[in-house]
């Protein structure tokens, strides 16, 4: 970090230097993305990039807003009958998918099955749901086993696998598999042809769109009103490139500019830095359930053990404490559903000694654990190196494989050893917004193969999820997550790294810009 940031410094007076570009059109926005999206599909990745891509192209029945609370989108409303356990949803009029055919019943019915075999949540829904169906063109009913009032928070929420409505004929595809066409009935629709992997996308409006007529624009809910007619992603993992073709207007937004170009950003008079994601993102390295060693619990404690989050912030972000929190657990701090509970396994500075115990009480004999860790994001790539440094002290051997971000994610769902291109230990940063509740944090399941990549096959931690979904109130709730957060401090499904509150930049004169993740309708040059 001392070095690149010497670079900078000397740096800085050469990229602030003015220079001639060509005209920025008004018609069109360039977007520097977090990276590549390597799959396009959003059922089939818990990728964030997949996740922003998807809500271009696509659109979902309800929608949070900002502050997280759930408003119909593509519904013109619902009734709820037979004591919670009837929801009948009807569609607005005009809804149309980019192809030109129009939006029905049939293909909610098709999209929200397909959805539901893959997302947290969803399966919840899926195993209290009786029936699904369309009953009328613009119609849809689900009759439930017992009442789920959290329905349109399912089908309306913020991070990854989003329910979002694709036609029939796509939604058919197993769910496993990818989707051959990206066809959605969203504000932009996706120009495939244009598409150049690992360099760029093409967003172009669909003037077929009819944004909802009430309500406030605010994250996924209100009117999403396209104000350009073209949206590029121009990927750029160098972020000397990208700071530099910000600043000359070449582009227009960047996504996640790296901590240390935050004060060069900042002094320029065109560049708006602004955190759009008060929730913040934090760290997760995750766990093998599938290999050994790390299928024994106690190499995962030793992890858990040896890693420390104020040095792993430290790196990603900064020294600034106020960029960041330490001693985060399973569940976002300062809600509702966090506590205190098993937080002293996270010491600091971190109990390596006891790592070392750990591991041989586990039998460890030195073998080398895989670690996926991409090259091409900024913040994973540093978290990588603290954790593996951290890990080697500990007594690890860590086989730290480098590659970039699509090659990461192909692999993580690699189930086979790591002969075969599998994997022990994988690093990331998932949305704060996750860490909510157990029904948006799919690194906590515990359902084995059907979990995310690590397949974590923690019994305990399931029975605790349902009972969360069953509990009667607020109150309730928070006392099974503080068990839920103990069996995970015992079980460590993942080994939370930390929390940190990324920026994000853009040219000043584009106005409109949404709060809780990067979203392009709404956004206008002024």
């Amino acid at each position: 970090m001392t070095t690149r940031r010497g670079f900078l410094t000397g740096m800085a007076s050469t990229v602030c230097l003015p220079s001639i570009v060509r005209a920025q059109s008004a018609s069109t926005l360039k977007f520097a993305p977090q990276s590549d999206v390597a799959i396009l599909d959003p059922i089939m990745s818990v990728s964030y990039v997949t996740r922003n891509h998807a809500l271009l192209v696509f659109d979902t029945l309800y929608g949070a807003d900002e502050h997280n609370r759930t408003q119909p989108q593509m519904v013109e409303g619902h009734r709820v009958e037979q004591d919670g356990r009837q929801w009948t949803l009807t569609l607005r009029e005009g809804l149309r998918f980019h192809d030109g055919s129009p939006v029905l019943a049939r293909d909610v019915v098709a999209s929200v099955k397909r959805w539901w075999k893959r997302d947290n949540v969803g399966q919840v829904l899926a195993a209290i749901t009786d029936e699904l169906s369309a009953v009328s063109d613009r119609e849809v009913r689900f009759r439930l086993k017992s009442p789920f009032p959290m329905l349109p928070d399912a089908l309306g929420k913020f991070g990854t696998n989003n329910a979002v409505i694709m036609p029939e004929r796509l939604a058919l595809t197993e769910a496993t598999v990818q989707v051959t066409e990206m066809v959605g009935s969203g504000p932009y629709r996706f120009v495939a042809g244009e598409r150049v992997p690992g360099s760029r996308l093409v967003y172009a409006k669909f003037d077929g769109y009819v944004p909802r007529q009430s309500g406030t624009t605010s994250a996924l809910a209100g009117p999403k009103i396209a104000h350009f007619d073209r949206v590029e992603w121009v990927v750029m993992p160098d972020v000397a490139t990208a700071a530099s073709a910000l600043q000359t207007g070449e582009i227009d937004w960047w996504e996640q500019p790296a901590s240390d170009y935050w004060d060069l950003l900042a002094a320029n008079k065109d560049v708006k830095l602004d955190l759009i994601d008060s929730f913040g993102s934090a760290g997760v390295v995750r766990f093998n359930f599938l290999q050994g060693p790390t299928s024994n619990v106690l190499v995962r404690r030793a992890a858990l053990a040896a890693i420390s989050q104020r040095d792993v912030m430290t790196a990603v972000i900064g020294e600034d404490a106020q960029r960041w929190k330490e001693k985060v657990g399973y569940f976002l701090p300062g809600t509702p559903m966090a506590s205190e509970a098993g937080l002293d396994a996270l010491k600091e500075p971190p109990d390596r000694e006891a790592a070392r115990r750990l591991l041989k009480e586990a039998g460890y004999k030195g073998e080398p654990l895989v670690y996926l860790v991409p090259g091409d994001v900024a913040t994973i790539k540093a978290q990588g190196e603290v954790v593996a440094d951290a890990l080697k002290q500990a007594g690890f051997n860590i086989d730290m494989q480098v590659m970039d971000w699509g090659t990461v994610l192909t692999r993580a769902n690699n189930r086979q050893g790591p002969d075969k291109g599998g994997w022990h230990l994988v690093g990331t940063f998932t949305a704060g917004v996750g860490l909510l509740n157990p029904s948006s944090n799919n690194f906590l399941r515990g359902s084995g193969t059907s979990a995310i990549f690590g397949w974590s096959d923690v019994p305990r931690l399931e029975e605790l999820r349902m009972d969360w979904f069953r509990a009667p109130d607020e109150k309730a709730q928070a006392a099974i997550c503080a068990e839920i957060q103990r069996v995970a401090f015992e079980t460590v499904p993942y080994a939370p790294t930390g929390l940190y509150f990324q920026q994000t930049a853009y040219r000043n004169n584009l106005t409109g810009v949404q709060k809780g993740l990067p979203l392009f309708y709404g956004v206008r040059r002024t």
